[in-house]
């Protein structure tokens, strides 16, 4: 715990906020009511980042139009700004979660990261007021916001896309792989090719969620 806070920057009054924002789920449920999950601070997170956002925007961009504020503000708190800034704090690490969870690539799921994220900016507003819960977000979530056509939050099949149209005659492709799990909890496994040739492979609890995991990893190998 002494390391997480020291990446989050703040050191909680009541780490039982701390250790409910980093509970699953999953965890919550084969502990039998023991743990709480971290779902109610995550709904409340998630109203606190909309608000800073949408002051954040206002202040900073007083002749932009409501409308593009309002796609602005979608594209800041979206699922790959917020699991980008749970990778940078090392989130999947902490995390608790319930064994099947773990097996199935929990650790590492996008949507389970970012909404960690919003927990864990309920938990610091609970242990300390919106000041904090402001400060963090600036910090961690809009301190590189750009105001151009495009955003450092925009989905990572787009990013593959934007890279790989710099060279012609490049075709990316999509392709089931294979899934695997009962119907109501399948986990899908895509692979993303390049001119036939597969450069990424990702896997994910919706076919959606498995082509960005496969889009993620030919980014990282396309830059290395």
């Amino acid at each position: 715990m002494d390391k997480l806070e020291e990446k989050i920057g703040y050191h909680f009054h009541d780490r039982d906020l701390l250790t409910t924002a980093l509970t699953h789920s999953s965890y919550a449920n084969e502990k039998h009511g023991e743990a709480q999950s971290y779902e109610r601070l995550e709904f409340l997170g998630d109203s606190i980042l909309g608000l800073v956002t949408a002051e954040f925007l206002y202040t900073h961009k007083p002749c932009l139009p409501e409308g593009r504020m309002t796609r602005l503000r979608a594209e800041l708190v979206c699922e790959v700004s917020l699991h980008k800034t749970a990778l940078e704090l090392g989130l999947g690490r902490y995390m608790r979660l319930g064994r099947g969870e773990e097996h199935t690539g929990g650790r590492e799921r996008p949507s389970i990261l970012a909404d960690m994220v919003e927990a864990i900016i309920a938990a610091m507003y609970l242990d300390s007021g919106m000041d904090q819960a402001r400060s963090f977000i600036l910090e961690r979530i809009l301190h590189d916001v750009e105001f151009g056509d495009s955003h450092r939050s925009a989905d990572y099949k787009t990013q593959l896309q934007e890279l790989v149209q710099r060279r012609s005659n490049q075709v990316i492709t999509y392709r089931l792989k294979g899934e695997s799990g009962p119907d109501h909890d399948k986990t899908f496994l895509f692979e993303v090719l390049i001119n036939g040739e597969t450069c990424g492979e990702g896997s994910g609890k919706t076919k959606k969620e498995a082509e960005q995991m496969a889009a993620r990893k030919a980014l990282e190998a396309y830059r290395e």
